[in-house]
């Protein structure tokens, strides 16, 4: 088996990337998968383009990208990415695009195709906080998670896809409001790690209830 995982590199004027940062500390192999890192730039179109280039040249099993969300305290698994792109602040090209769809003739949304509770169930049995998230955003992030279950619906039906959130660094909260959580780049890895663990281990998402009150 064969799982391509992605990171993006930094933007919004940050040094550093707490996804890609993790992403190398992975070992190269997961319970006898073979692990494929890559760094995927914050810019939109652009990054589905180079996921795809990489889903054409290594034909991984599964694809999991990981993206900063600051701000959040824990490990969010994604459930669901929206076609629609609403960008709060400019990309790394400086473009800026908003109410307008990822996929013009794609879907109103995708579910992941990897098991999201089974991959939560295995990041917090190793201690770390995690949880199903029910919103991508509408920036890089859900951007690239769309084209990928695009690409998986309309090109690639034998891979499975997902995208996880990941916390700060410790090192890009110094300056931030008191409190702002953050995770070490370490414990994100980990986290990673044990996700790589379930989907390799899962053809079936585990039956177990995870949903919001709100």
């Amino acid at each position: 088996m064969r799982v391509l995982i992605t990171g993006f590199d930094p933007f919004g004027g940050a040094s550093i990337n707490p996804a890609y940062e993790a992403i190398k500390l992975l070992p190269d192999n997961i319970r006898g998968a073979e692990v494929i890192k890559m760094e995927i730039p914050t810019v939109f179109y652009r990054e589905g383009e180079i996921l795809e280039e990489g889903i054409r040249r290594h034909r991984p099993d599964a694809v999991i990208c990981i993206g900063q969300a600051g701000g959040r305290s824990g490990i969010s698994v994604e459930k669901v990415a929206i076609n629609l792109i609403e960008a709060r602040i400019p990309d790394n090209d400086g473009r800026q695009p908003f109410d307008v769809p990822v996929c013009e003739d794609g879907e109103n949304a995708y579910f992941a195709t990897v098991p999201v509770k089974a991959m939560v169930e295995r990041i917090r049995g190793r201690g770390i906080p995690a949880k199903i998230s029910y919103t991508a955003g509408t920036y890089v992030c859900n951007d690239v998670m769309y084209r990928l279950l695009y690409m998986i619906d309309k090109k690639y039906p034998e891979i499975r896809g997902g995208f996880i959130h990941v916390p700060f660094l410790p090192e890009q909260v110094t300056d931030l409001p008191d409190g702002t959580p953050s995770m070490s780049a370490e414990t994100i890895a980990r986290a990673i790690e044990g996700a790589v663990e379930a989907v390799v281990e899962n053809r079936e998402d585990v039956k177990t209830i995870m949903g919001e009150t709100h």
